[in-house]
């Protein structure tokens, strides 16, 4: 008894540790990740359009302003995820026992107390930033609420929540911070050809991962009458639907190499997305739909893909 005691004290975790790995699972990290790559992927694509690569170097204070609105973005984006959990801990229980809401972790008041908070720094730090970040992040933050909080609460309709979640990510997000930094760098340039590419492959992406992400909550979902793609069509409809849609994504890129899209690398634009194409297809042939973890492994692999189109973009406009 005395040497298991003792194992415990071993292999528990610091106090200050678990808050802060709760809080890490609070903010949701692929949503954290995809927004840090949005905010870096874009800057990279304005300095290469406009031809100002001395702005990658860390002189003279040029990182200030790609690095205000990684803070506010991140801010923003804890704000819409954590408020969500917030009006979801008990579909969460079910679906994500994990959280830290669902697991007790954290309670209510903790988890308003951050909420507030972020949505508080989010508005503030993207104001001082300038009024495209400004506009950017308070719209996001608007339909982000309208999304999880009553009585809109417009996750409860399958079109309206796979339009909250792909406007905001699709269009909002990358032209938002294109324009932002087009504002920083002083250009007169209109939003270019190569952006609006990417922001329409982003938007229908993002209503991929917006029909994929119920297909694994189907359980809580029905139980607590939230309608669904997934409810209403079935896992196996809309897994297919879903790869469907990402296929149309990498043929569409690979078309705008093909017309050779200016200020980008065709070739390696092609190559890398049919490389990417056939990969999904590859790993999608192993997802057994009975299985939800396989189903929730897949959903992470998406989000992969999603993380890699924010690498190779700009890569591309680098090259050109």
């Amino acid at each position: 008894m005395r040497q298991s005691s003792q194992n415990s004290l071993l292999t528990s975790k610091p106090q200050p540790f678990n808050w802060l790995y709760a809080l890490w699972k609070f903010s949701r990290p692929h949503t954290i990740i995809g927004t840090s790559l949005s905010v870096l992927g874009l800057y990279v694509i304005a300095i290469a359009i406009n031809h100002r690569i001395d702005f990658l170097l860390p002189i003279s204070n040029s990182l200030l302003p790609v690095l205000g609105a990684w803070i506010a973005c991140l801010c923003g984006n804890v704000y819409i995820v954590g408020l969500n959990q917030l009006e979801d801990v008990e579909i969460d229980k079910i679906n994500k026992p994990h959280l830290p809401l669902a697991s007790g972790e954290f309670s209510r008041l903790i988890g308003q107390f951050i909420v507030i908070t972020t949505g508080i720094l989010a508005l503030v730090i993207a104001w001082l930033n300038g009024p495209f970040l400004f506009g950017m992040v308070a719209l996001s933050l608007a339909i982000g609420t309208a999304y999880s909080l009553p009585p809109i609460r417009l996750k409860q309709f399958p079109f309206w929540a796979a339009l909250c979640i792909f406007s905001v990510r699709g269009t909002i997000v990358n032209l938002g911070l294109f324009l932002h930094f087009n504002w920083v760098l002083q250009s007169k340039e209109l939003i270019p050809p190569a952006v609006w590419v990417l922001t329409i492959f982003i938007l229908v992406f993002t209503f991929a991962i917006a029909i994929f992400k119920d297909i694994p909550d189907i359980e809580g979902d029905r139980l607590y009458n939230i309608s669904t793609f997934t409810i209403q069509l079935g896992t196996q409809s809309v897994f297919n639907l879903a790869l469907w849609v990402l296929t149309l994504c990498y043929l569409g890129m690979m078309l705008a190499g093909v017309l050779r899209l200016e200020a980008v690398n065709s070739a390696f634009l092609v190559i890398t997305h049919l490389l990417l194409l056939c990969g999904m297809w590859f790993r999608s042939l192993t997802v057994d739909l009975q299985d939800k973890r396989a189903i929730a492994r897949f959903y992470q692999f998406i989000w992969k893909l999603f993380f890699l189109e924010y690498l190779i973009f700009p890569i591309s406009c680098l090259l050109a």
